[in-house]
């Protein structure tokens, strides 16, 4: 008698899967429900500098990615042309988004990890002549502007030498932020044209490669408003709602983690120092003693250059936060809109060594490190409530204790650029590091 087979995971299938152009007619579904439902209450303005239908051959699109909605407008620009986009892995294991992707044929990337699964999948839709979109980013902005590419970036697209289009976007990070998820509308300005042709990406360097996307890229949502004055509706009174998650040091006294997000203000609870913001993303200070950066955006940098300092004068600093931790089911999908299941807790910590974590998953002891050649980042693939990790190659989900996912963020960011640097900040903001030790990429 034969042994009954071992059904498969649901990681196992997702590793099976093959992928194909989508099928034009729901291509055309998608794009009467994005197009005549979605997209606009956000008032899109599209330019075609260069249409995309026109190249016959493969492809790739990218995008500077702002929001967990800019799909709705990279589909509206390209269309009719059939584009496989690629998504988190983690999102193939939520109900309400599975069937849909695989209606499309999306392909899933695991975010700051080897994948060569995803890489065999984007070959074989190439040699079909078809289209990769993806942004090179890696996930949405955090804060409201664009991040570092990903290393590597431009020796991927030099490899395939083939056209790459580029859909620059504008006011999509205002319509649902990283810290508050509230969909809000005011304008989103898109414009799509060809940023290499194959005979360009053949003469430059990876390195003039990766430096001429992340300039096509510089873009700060916040500044842009302000240029524009767009007044945003729907804020529903909650437009400072979470921004302490990202916001987290006050500017004033300096304390960490005192500062409170609420409704249209943010306050720091130790020395009072705040603001209001207004529908037009602009803060409002509270008195004239109040000291207030003139955005989120320039306060992250703030918080960044003094991120920089004092890991640099302190080699024994540390910082642990307890979390707990979420990992994906492997039988069925996930409900609710959530992206884990709970399996464990347990204490984190940051420091000049790299990443710790010692606690329990499923009832056992759960130990690991990671070093900063593994990690430059953290992937927040949701909100700023939480980020995620591949430890051992699977997935996880961890969500501190008190809201430190933004210092966790930037404090993970400039250490491994001061012990690796793999992952470089951009070259226009050099003069963070000015007058101190620099990182190690950088030094003679």
């Amino acid at each position: 008698m034969k042994e009954k087979a071992k059904k498969l995971t649901l990681q196992q299938k997702l590793a099976k899967r093959k992928y194909g152009k989508p099928r034009r007619i729901f291509l055309f579904i998608y794009r009467v429900v994005i197009s005549g439902f979605v997209a606009p209450k956000y008032k899109p303005h599209y330019v075609i500098k260069d249409n995309i239908n026109k190249c016959d051959g493969p492809c790739f699109v990218i995008w500077n990615h702002l929001s967990r909605l800019d799909h709705a407008f990279v589909m509206e620009a390209t269309y009719p042309r059939r584009i496989n986009i690629l998504a988190g892995y983690n999102e193939f294991f939520r109900s309400h988004l599975a069937f849909v992707f695989r209606l499309m044929n999306i392909i899933p990337k695991k975010n700051y990890a080897e994948d060569m699964a995803s890489v065999r999948a984007m070959n074989s839709i190439i040699k079909k002549g078809g289209c990769i979109a993806f942004s090179p980013e890696g996930m949405s902005s955090i804060y409201g502007q664009n991040q570092p590419i990903v290393p590597g970036t431009g020796r991927f697209l030099q490899f395939y030498h083939i056209p790459v289009y580029f859909v620059r976007l504008a006011g999509s990070y205002l319509t649902s932020t990283k810290v508050c998820l509230d969909e809000r509308q005011g304008r989103v300005d898109v414009e799509l044209s060809l940023l290499f042709t194959p005979e360009q990406l053949q003469s430059m360097t990876p390195e003039e490669i990766d430096d001429r996307i992340n300039e096509a890229f510089r873009h700060d949502d916040y500044a842009w408003n302000k240029q524009q004055h767009i007044k945003w509706k729907k804020t529903n009174g909650r437009i400072c709602e979470k921004l302490h998650d990202i916001c987290y040091q006050c500017p004033r006294c300096g304390a960490e983690l005192t500062m409170v997000g609420e409704k249209d203000y943010i306050k720091c609870e130790h020395c009072g120092n705040g603001a209001k913001m207004n529908d037009y993303y602009e803060f409002e200070p509270f008195d004239a003693d109040c000291v207030i950066p003139e955005s989120p955006t320039k306060w992250v940098e703030l918080e960044r250059q003094n991120t920089i300092r004092e890991i640099r004068e302190n080699p024994n600093y540390s910082f642990t936060e307890k979390v707990k931790v979420g990992s994906l089911p492997t039988d069925h999908l996930i409900k609710n809109q959530k992206t884990s299941e709970p399996c464990g807790e347990g204490n984190l910590t940051i420091d000049h060594q790299g990443m710790h974590f010692e606690g329990t998953k499923d009832g056992q002891p759960w130990q690991w490190d990671l070093p900063y050649n593994m990690l430059y980042s953290l992937p927040i693939v949701t909100d700023t409530s939480f980020f995620s990790l591949y430890v051992d190659k699977e997935y996880y989900d961890f969500f501190p204790e008190r809201p430190a996912v933004g210092k966790m963020l930037v404090l993970t960011e400039e250490m491994h650029r001061l012990h690796e640097n793999i992952w470089k900040n951009f070259k226009w903001y050099d003069y963070m590091y000015e007058g101190m030790e620099m990182p190690v990429a950088n030094k003679e």
